[in-house]
């Protein structure tokens, strides 16, 4: 039986057998029992599925996995321990020194950073373009060497929403697969492989997770891109691995391929597992994962419509809004509501928007984004507080960014905390 995705976020990941726990387990264990040596070796060939380590699988975490697969529609996925890591491995998985990727400007800081700095230290290079150029002009930054086009469905902090079709459209034009970080969207208000996407990631940390106790992140390969059919492009999947004895994971696994060499390579490495514990918290922040998004969205909408009409903000941006810039596109792709984070400017800049966080009451500054509380960050004071407000405007982030995430409180003493803040400058 083919659930809906309420269900799932119930259902898909631990089906219990008769007589075991209901609720999924917390396999707190590094190691696991096997009774020969014959055994254990099949799994280290890759000949058999199952556990060894920790460090690279682990149950809880695939049960875990299993579920998010699920909702989003793929083929496999793997939890990672943060969402940083899952944007990593994602590109890693298909990159190499030399390589060279495209990656939207818009995109969260730190995977700005990890892409244009930390991996252009192992020789891979990414070209950031405009989200919104026409296909012709995003088509020339394409390279002979280009292996993958990224982008996230609601841009962090912008809230700008990514044109999934057309990016996929472009990317398989060039024989590379799409990567969308869903993380603000979720898969209850977008599923980018519907739309042509081929690998998504999640910072489960965010509302997955929902509580803000535990930090994780998740990959999901929708099984589809044809990596045998661009065989030169992608050595790694589709020639012998040495350190598997020869396998060709394309070849062996298929659909798998991906996800199985990010586990068996990648993880084996570098070893960045999200704990079973967190694991659990996670499973628990999906059961109510399509309950809570709704509400989000639903605050969001207000605060956003009380915020816009107030003489004291400059701006506001939230797709939901008729006026936005990306209205259109969030028709077409969260036609149930994006999320509950928005941006928006008071008047008087920098020292202004500072001055009115400091006096809110209800909501948090907090450097985290997108759980079940209300918090606020302003990124020209802190996560990007090094840059001048030349250099803010450069990377796409006007200095009186106020990033509001909106949380699933009673939506009046959201505003009514707003308000008070608000009249105080």
């Amino acid at each position: 039986m083919k659930y809906r995705i309420a269900t799932q976020c119930q259902h898909e990941g631990w089906k219990p057998k008769n007589g075991k726990a209901r609720q999924l387990p917390i396999y707190q264990s590094t190691t696991f029992k096997y009774d020969s040596s014959d055994a254990m070796g099949r799994l280290f060939d890759l000949e058999e599925a199952g556990y060894f380590y920790t460090r690279l699988q682990n149950p809880t975490n695939d049960a875990v996995a299993a579920r998010i697969c699920a909702m989003e529609g793929g083929f496999a996925a793997m939890l990672t321990s943060s969402g940083q890591a899952a944007n990593f491995y994602a590109v890693f998985n298909i990159c190499e020194a030399g390589d060279h990727f495209i990656a939207s400007s818009a995109i969260y800081g730190g995977t700005y950073n990890l892409f244009g700095v930390t991996m252009k230290k192992m020789g891979i290079e990414c070209t950031f373009v405009d989200q919104t150029l026409p296909e012709d002009k995003l088509a020339t930054y394409f390279k002979p060497n280009t292996k993958a086009v990224f982008g996230e469905t609601i841009t962090n902090p912008t809230v700008s929403v990514l044109d999934i079709e057309k990016f996929a459209k472009l990317a398989h034009a060039h024989g590379v697969p799409l990567i969308v970080d869903n993380t603000f969207a979720t898969p209850i208000n977008c599923r980018p492989f519907a739309w042509g996407a081929d690998i998504v990631t999640h910072s489960t940390t965010k509302y997955m997770d929902g509580h803000a106790v535990s930090v994780g992140g998740c990959i999901v390969d929708s099984g589809n891109f044809d990596w045998l059919g661009h065989a030169e492009r992608y050595p790694g999947l589709t020639t012998p691995d040495d350190s598997y004895h020869g396998i060709v994971y394309a070849e062996k696994f298929g659909k798998g391929a991906y996800i199985t060499k990010a586990t068996a390579q990648l993880m084996r490495d570098f070893g960045a597992i999200q704990s079973p514990q967190n694991a659990f918290y996670l499973n628990l922040g999906l059961e109510t994962l399509s309950l809570r998004m709704h509400k989000h969205c639903e605050n969001a909408l207000q605060v956003a419509k009380y915020l816009k009409q107030h003489s004291k903000v400059a701006w506001v941006h939230y797709p939901q809004l008729q006026d936005d810039q990306y209205h259109t596109l969030a028709e077409k792709y969260l036609p149930n509501g994006s999320c509950g984070v928005l941006a928006f400017g008071v008047h008087g800049g920098r020292d202004t928007a500072i001055r009115f966080m400091d006096k809110l009451e209800l909501a948090s500054i907090v450097t985290h984004v997108a759980d079940s509380k209300t918090c606020l960050l302003h990124p020209a004071s802190h996560t990007h507080r090094q840059l001048t407000d030349e250099q803010l405007s450069a990377a796409g982030i006007a200095p009186d960014l106020i990033r509001l995430s909106v949380g699933i409180e009673d939506v009046q003493d959201i505003i009514d905390d707003l308000s008070q803040a608000l009249a105080s400058i």
